[in-house]
């Protein structure tokens, strides 16, 4: 672990999930930006609400402020309680709440870490206004280059006068005030758009491809197998595959995963509206599905994780595939061509076959 020094304590602190060597940590310099901005302005108030906290170390060093946190990651909730303990700390359930169950008590102090979807800050911005006061403080923090005049505009239509900080360590701060005479209208989300097949997807506001089928899920979508029993989508998004797998087999018995709780939400929304009935929770990846229990795992795994990229999410879902897969059973997926998963795919399943492909994606598939 590594150990973040602030003016509120010492806390060791570690990602959820990371390849050996990963220069990545558990924080980054707008995290400490706000914390000792907050400490050196000795910002004070009864209520504090955390936006997009990845692995806990707001919510670590602000423990004694009982924040809650609103994030749109399982794995960051889990990350962030894993730290907590680590460090001697407790975060409650109650204390952890997606973007969609945010709550409305008032808030006196909300700190937002800006999110990589520009969609997400802007419906959490609209979900934090009502609760904020005249004497409400809020801050946002983000690394200079995650902070575009888009960013900046968004603080200031949805809140009021904007203005940002110097830079430190390349991040930056933004500090908002309410203007209670503001017209915001009202939330554009979630967005809904028609399949070519004529069904209706339902998507939340940081969900992939919100308004047209993205290309790799249309790709996968013109090759899915002829699959029966028991299969899992994971990182599902809003749902799409599951859906055309449901309605050219309506037997299917489905499960769906997302770290992602907007995803998870739009799926059930999506399917619901399909008449479609599934397993559908949040978490990460394959965890908690039985060894030995599934015929079919699908996938278009994501190498994005916010602001991060690299393919330790995809290496879990394969790893995890290989472990729920029954004997015979088949892992299909869609990924862009130049990250390579057939050689992380032949490592793990010993075969691998590519079932299509164009100058950007490829269709692969590896059986038990």
């Amino acid at each position: 672990m590594d150990v973040l020094e602030t003016p509120q304590g010492s806390f060791r602190l570690e990602r959820w999930r990371s390849a050996p060597r990963s220069p990545l940590r558990a924080w980054d310099a707008a995290d400490e930006y706000v914390l000792h901005h907050l400490a050196e302005t000795d910002v004070d108030g009864s209520s504090w609400l955390l936006h997009n906290d990845a692995f806990g170390a707001l919510a670590c060093a602000l423990a004694t402020r009982s924040p809650v946190s609103i994030g749109d990651s399982w794995t960051s909730f889990a990350a962030a309680r894993r730290n907590a303990d680590a460090n001697g700390l407790a975060i409650s359930g109650d204390r952890q709440r997606s973007p969609l169950e945010a709550g409305d008590e008032p808030v006196d102090v909300a700190l937002v870490k800006v999110p990589k979807s520009l969609a997400l800050l802007e419906d959490q911005l609209r979900r934090l206004r009502p609760r904020l006061h005249a004497g409400s403080v809020l801050v946002g923090a983000g690394m200079v280059r995650h902070i575009h005049t888009s960013t900046l505009e968004l603080f200031e239509q949805i809140i009021g006068p904007t203005s940002t900080s110097l830079a430190r360590k390349k991040a930056r701060l933004i500090h908002t005030a309410l203007d209670p005479e503001l017209d915001v209208g009202i939330n554009p989300y979630p967005t809904r758009f028609e399949l070519p097949t004529g069904e209706t997807v339902i998507n939340h506001a940081n969900v992939f491809s919100r308004d047209r089928l993205d290309v790799g899920t249309r790709v996968l979508l013109d090759h899915l197998p002829d699959a029966g029993g028991r299969v899992v989508d994971v990182g599902c998004g809003s749902g799409i595959i599951a859906l055309r797998m449901a309605v050219a087999n309506p037997d299917l018995d489905l499960v769906l995963r997302d770290d992602s709780f907007h995803a998870v939400a739009s799926a059930a929304a999506t399917l619901a509206n399909a008449g479609v009935a599934a397993d559908i929770a949040a978490g990460d990846g394959l965890d908690g599905i039985e060894d030995g229990s599934v015929d079919l795992v699908i996938s278009n795994p994501p190498f994005h994780d916010d602001h991060a990229v690299g393919d330790d999410v995809a290496w879990s879902i394969f790893t995890g595939a290989r472990r729920v897969l029954r004997s015979g059973g088949e892992l299909r997926i869609v990924g862009n061509r130049h990250l390579d998963y057939h050689v992380k795919l032949k490592r793990i399943f010993g075969n691998v076959v590519t079932i299509a492909s164009n100058p950007k994606f490829v269709v692969l598939s590896a059986k038990t």
